[in-house]
């Protein structure tokens, strides 16, 4: 199998590599670029743990293949920034509202009501909701993360 000239944009930096043409975008990201913020959960896209913003629009990274990332932007978790440079509006209401247990579906549900929140900027509750059915989380119960994603949505409004 012959490699792949892959040209993007990733977190805000322009990008070549030649990578199989067989590797998942998720390999690509954790492996090849060492991001680790990019969980795999299931393999199956049914998680949500892998969510990644390709041109802005949340997907499964488990499902992709790397080579569909090119000549588009991805950002990953590690790509989300405050204004200043530091946490990101949601990643400081997750911290603030104790939405953040063991963490391994956090970023996932970040870059998920970060999706929602550039698409929609005034969610309702159950926006959120709806938004976040494909990313499973065993420690939250939902309720704080919930509490965080409008936090966020009431600051980006204010």
């Amino acid at each position: 199998m012959r490699p792949f000239a892959l040209k993007c944009k990733v977190n805000g930096l322009d990008m070549e590599r030649e990578i199989p043409s067989s590797r998942s975008l998720l390999d690509f990201i954790r492996e090849d670029l060492g991001l680790k913020g990019t969980k795999e959960g299931c393999g199956e896209g049914e998680c949500g743990a892998c969510l990644v913003l390709l041109d802005g629009k949340a997907v499964n990274s488990c499902l992709m293949m790397a080579v569909q990332l090119h000549g588009k932007e991805l950002v990953t978790i590690e790509g989300l920034k405050g204004k200043d440079g530091g946490l990101h509006p949601l990643q400081k209401t997750f911290m603030e509202e104790g939405a953040v247990q063991c963490g391994f579906c956090t970023p996932g549900l970040i870059v998920a009501s970060e999706a929602l929140l550039r698409r929609k900027p005034d969610a309702t509750l159950e926006d959120i909701k709806q938004e976040l059915t494909g990313n499973l989380c065993r420690c939250t119960g939902y309720e704080k993360v919930l509490s965080a994603v409008e936090k966020a949505r009431d600051e980006r409004n204010a």
